[in-house]
């Protein structure tokens, strides 16, 4: 039976609010904003920054709304003399200990803190500096820096890290001014279980996490009269990068990000998309194989490369169940460099790949020692030497730091008119759109693993079941009389509980996706901030609406991928595409 509601007091005014609920949910069901700095909903309720402070008639101290539950009666006072001063004091402290460097830090115009002071009327901090030993950066990751000198100590990415990710690669350590967030020994993000997700660098207010920026080596790049630079694009940046430039969350932007693109220099402007439709068809080739052949099921995704790293942490006894395929950003460095560098007679050497990528742990893959096999193919055509190597893709770039190349090139982006993306490598078909959402790697496979299977087209191309935001979805597909049982999870921590079920050998499924981010892609470290459900379900809103606008919807549809397994690569999984498309992972040491 539903309980009923308490009654309350908030300013004076008469409330109701249901139970069990804080003081700080009560009032925002109410309409009253109460500033929080720590807290996340369902994931950290600390109190640690006492910027939330209200008054309670009747009692002595003031209380942190975050952890103080409503009780019938209760009378709540938000905005007395009392609060906004003892608010204003606990964030002037704050102030006190953080660098002021907020002209070039990253994070100048999406920083909570800052905002916070310019909301609460802080024009002054009338404390000194507080005197505290600077501390190194933590630049041992490939996708995140740590400035600790930054951190304010409020313990959400140490409770995403835990509670989302069930990572636990940072965590508290000292005592009072001693206290700071690190990893294990203090070894640094790449010393330790860090995934690279980023998830942390999403939630921290200030600019204390933020993404490795590659922007300078692009441009580096883009300058250099020998190199030959084309971009490829992930599919849930077009659904995201709008907001960069004032855009609501959702817009799509995929024709003016093509010509942005092209704009800033790129001699070539891709699409990720072909490679996910690539990624399909060697993917669902696997997966058609292992079911008949009674191979190794359930198979599990390999496009997350912050879910790998993972389960080669903590679950590589799992590691055969893993596709062998690499993500579609590894894919298209593998085929710009050898494919397309042969049909239009360009050196390999000269080719510079740039990944516009809504993920930091795509930063870490493209420099994993696997991901050269364009090098392995030409390395006895072209007689290189090993100190020559080059990977397959050269450069990431998040979402954020492409918007920012386009802003510092003085490209009017929300006025462009729009262009398409440069054949052959820029076609792609809606299955590859869906990548970008969480369930959307596994609809595309079934859509084309339905119709190699049975001959026949399939006559439902919506699998409704696997979309959403829900951490864990299931869902049957009958394939002529064959009871096929998938699963999608997103987050590690839903991947946590298939994969313990894997590990037992207990798994009823037949094919489980996995997703790092909640959400999906659209929900990665690399997109605009602030990143939440909200927003999340709005860029997914978009990405599906392009699926339905394609002309072609099915993965083998795709006639440039056609075209590149005639021309080239011959059929799925055969020698050249094991060569090129498929690797292998690692059993890494857990700490």
């Amino acid at each position: 039976m539903e309980k009923p509601p308490i009654s309350l007091k908030i300013n004076g005014k008469a409330c109701k609010c249901g139970q069990s609920l804080t003081v700080l949910e009560a009032c925002g069901e109410n309409g009253i904003n109460i500033p929080t700095l720590c807290y996340l909903k369902d994931i950290n309720k600390e109190g640690a920054c006492s910027i939330c402070l209200v008054e309670i008639k009747g009692a002595k101290n003031l209380a942190r709304s975050c952890v103080t539950y409503v009780r019938q009666g209760m009378e709540i006072f938000t905005n007395t003399p009392r609060v906004r001063n003892a608010r204003k004091l606990n964030l002037e402290l704050l102030l006190a200990g953080h660098p002021k460097d907020c002209l070039c830090c990253d994070r100048s115009q999406t920083c909570e803190l800052r905002k916070l002071a310019s909301d609460m009327g802080i024009k002054e901090v009338r404390f000194p500096k507080l005197t505290k030993i600077e501390l190194p950066l933590d630049s041992t990751s490939a996708s995140l820096i740590r400035d600790p000198n930054k951190c304010i100590l409020c313990g959400r990415c140490v409770a995403v890290c835990s509670v989302i990710q069930s990572v636990k690669a940072i965590d508290f350590t000292g005592r009072g001014k001693a206290s700071k967030v690190t990893t294990f020994f203090d070894s640094g993000l790449a010393n330790s279980v860090c995934v690279n997700c980023g998830q942390c660098l999403l939630v921290c207010p200030t600019g204390a996490i933020t993404e490795n920026i590659a922007t300078e080596n692009v441009w580096q790049a883009l300058s250099d009269p020998k190199k030959f630079v084309v971009v490829e694009v992930a599919p849930a940046v077009r659904a995201a990068i709008g907001e960069e430039f004032g855009l609501p969350a959702g817009t799509l932007v995929t024709a003016k990000l093509a010509e942005g693109l092209r704009r800033l220099g790129f001699a070539k402007v891709f699409d990720t998309q072909f490679s996910a439709d690539l990624t399909i068809m060697e993917e669902g080739y696997e997966l058609i194989e292992r079911i008949k052949n009674k191979g190794l099921l359930p198979m599990v995704t390999s496009c997350s490369p912050g879910w790998i790293k993972f389960a080669e942490h903590f679950f590589p006894g799992i590691l055969g169940h893993v596709s062998s395929c690499k993500s579609p950003q590894q894919m298209f460095g593998a085929i710009a460099k050898t494919y397309y560098a042969e049909k239009y007679n360009l050196d390999p050497r000269d080719i510079v790949v740039v990944s516009v990528m809504p993920c930091t742990a795509k930063k870490f893959e493209a420099k994993r020692p696997e991901m050269k096999s364009a090098f392995d193919y030409w390395k006895n055509k072209l007689g290189l030497k090993d100190n020559e190597s080059f990977y397959d893709v050269d450069y990431v770039l998040t979402t954020r730091e492409a918007a920012s190349m386009i802003k510092e090139a003085g490209i009017d982006f929300l006025n462009l008119s729009g262009e398409d993306f440069d054949e052959p490598l820029g076609i792609s078909t809606g299955a590859a759109v869906i990548f970008g959402a969480s369930g959307g790697v596994m609809e595309a496979a079934l859509r084309t693993a339905y119709e190699v299977l049975t001959g026949r087209q399939i006559e439902k191309l919506d699998f409704m079941d696997l979309r959403g935001l829900n951490g864990i979805k299931v869902a049957e597909v009958d394939i002529e009389g064959l009871k096929v049982k998938v699963a999608v999870a997103n987050s590690l921590s839903n991947a946590r509980i298939l994969l313990e079920e894997v590990k037992a050998g207990c798994s009823p499924y037949a094919f489980i996706e996995i997703m790092t981010c909640p959400g999906g892609c659209l929900g990665g470290a690399g997109q605009p901030i602030p990143t939440n459900d909200q927003v999340r379900l709005k860029r997914m809103e978009a990405i599906y609406r392009e699926d339905k606008n394609k002309t072609l919807r099915k993965s083998h549809e795709n006639p440039a991928v056609q075209a590149l397994y005639k021309e080239f690569l011959i059929k799925p999984l055969g020698e050249k595409s094991h060569h090129l498309l498929h690797t292998h992972y690692t059993e890494r040491a857990g700490i």
